[in-house]
């Protein structure tokens, strides 16, 4: 099995998970700056805005990214690759334009929903200069990942990120008043730089060639569409909390929910960051004729073993101690009631991992259809149980009825893929215990050398 892990993982792992954490780390540091300077009512506004633009842009990528992938990753010929390249192109182009199109008209609507009248909307129309450029942003990272390389999206992801916030840190140092309109142009700023250090990494798999073919933009519609309304769905399951508490409760309530699910986002990081990893490998090993079921099965159990060996510990330790972490983070008792929804949300955390790689395997083995409606059964129950939740519960009530939709789902999402492919949660455990045992044998090992260096020292 170790013929699997070979130095691809390596330096994938390395790269993704660096982008992943990266950007997480300077993402949560910005947060705690901007926690610290907005009002919960300036903070639930910046976390609706950041759940409505992320709904699209993840949604988006990962319909292109991933259909880009697939396609490309099984093609030898280079004519056929930038023909896959430019029809996904033009695909990324009009969605964005569709996007902007309706913030141009729907913006103030959207205020109105999310009870933002006055944040909301400028926000909004100061970010349509960046949606123009992840029309570019998305296709690059697209196109690297295809060949496997994940050198580049991390640098182009990290100057992203690192603009972003060196804008905030300036704003905190010459205690310049923060205004979210302008929080959301240096997200455009961003965006565009951002661009330019992916096209540098890029040049040496681009082909210049525009030709676009009917064939592929209905392959790319047909096998992307469903991951599309898959990851729309989803993102809007992952949001939903705090967009039904804005539309139901009050847009500053929605500033406790966000304060947890940033805390949340940390323990996260391993698991979307295998599904960057893992992808690519599935849809190849689907392709095999030999042994390719027991390499999609070893691939997800051992993936979601290891993603739970670090998961479950640091759930566990905010599980016990959530007024102390929301309290460090928040910087003051003001965002003490967020204590119980960030217990909640890392209970969910621990069954995370599980269901995000069970997506990823049915999207990278050609099965979309099924994620689809699977996620959408998912969010229509959970709008029906967050629903009665918030009128049952009242503050407390989008979290309830997520954790509950999100129990059931882990259920079902296992129960499929022991049916798809023979998932064994016995063989997730014993590798968990592997995990384990290789952490143990390395940390004494090298405990072992340290004593042995300083006897050595000492005599």
């Amino acid at each position: 099995m170790k013929k699997y892990f070979s130095s691809y993982w390596i330096k994938s792992a390395f790269y993704t998970i660096l982008q992943r954490f990266s950007m997480t780390l300077l993402g949560f540091i910005s947060y705690l700056i901007l926690i610290r300077s907005l009002s919960t009512a300036e903070m639930g506004a910046w976390a609706i805005f950041l759940a409505v633009t992320s709904i699209f842009e993840i949604s988006k990528t990962n319909l292109l990214k991933n259909a880009h992938i697939r396609f490309v990753s099984i093609q030898e010929d280079h004519t056929v690759k930038a023909s896959i390249a430019s029809s996904a192109f033009l695909i990324n182009a009009a969605m964005n334009i569709a996007v902007i199109i309706l913030i141009i008209f729907g913006a103030d609507w959207l205020g109105r929903v999310f009870n933002s009248v006055n944040d909301l909307p400028d926000m909004l129309r100061w970010f349509i200069p960046g949606l123009l450029g992840m029309i570019i942003f998305s296709h690059l990272e697209a196109i690297q990942q295809s060949f496997l390389d994940f050198k580049g999206p991390f640098a182009g992801n990290f100057v992203r990120q690192l603009l972003f916030f060196s804008a905030v840190c300036a704003h905190a140092i010459w205690k310049i008043p923060f205004s979210l309109k302008h929080l959301a142009m240096y997200q455009s700023i961003s965006i565009w730089i951002g661009t330019g250090v992916l096209f540098l990494s890029s040049r040496k798999y681009l082909l210049y060639k525009f030709n676009y073919t009917k064939q592929w933009l209905k392959e790319i519609v047909q096998y992307g569409g469903f991951i599309f309304s898959s990851g729309f769905v989803g993102q809007l399951f992952a949001n939903i909390d705090q967009l039904m508490t804005a539309t139901f409760l009050r847009a500053s309530d929605v500033a406790y929910y966000n304060a947890a699910g940033r805390i949340n986002q940390v323990i996260d990081i391993p698991s979307y960051a295998a599904s960057d990893i893992m992808f690519p490998k599935v849809a190849q090993a689907s392709q095999g004729e030999e042994n390719g079921d027991r390499k999609v099965r070893y691939l997800y159990e051992r993936m979601v073993a290891v993603l739970l060996s670090f998961t479950i510990p640091a759930a566990i330790f905010v599980i016990i101690f959530p007024h102390f972490v929301i309290t460090i983070i928040a910087g003051s008792n003001e965002y003490a009631p967020a204590a119980l929804i960030l217990q909640i949300y890392m209970v969910m955390g621990i069954m995370r991992p599980m269901q995000n790689q069970s997506a990823n395997l049915l999207n990278s083995i050609g099965r979309p259809g099924l994620c689809l409606l699977i996620n959408a059964v998912s969010l229509v129950v959970n709008l029906g149980i967050n629903y009665a939740c918030l009128v049952h519960f009242g503050f407390y009530g989008a979290a309830i009825g997520t954790l509950i939709t999100c129990i059931v789902g882990s259920i079902a999402w296992y129960i499929i893929m022991k049916k798809l492919i023979g998932a064994n949660m016995k063989s997730i455990f014993v590798y968990m215990i592997d995990v384990y045992k290789l952490i143990y044998t390395k940390g004494m090992g090298l405990f072992q050398k340290v004593v042995l260096k300083k006897d050595n020292a000492g005599s």
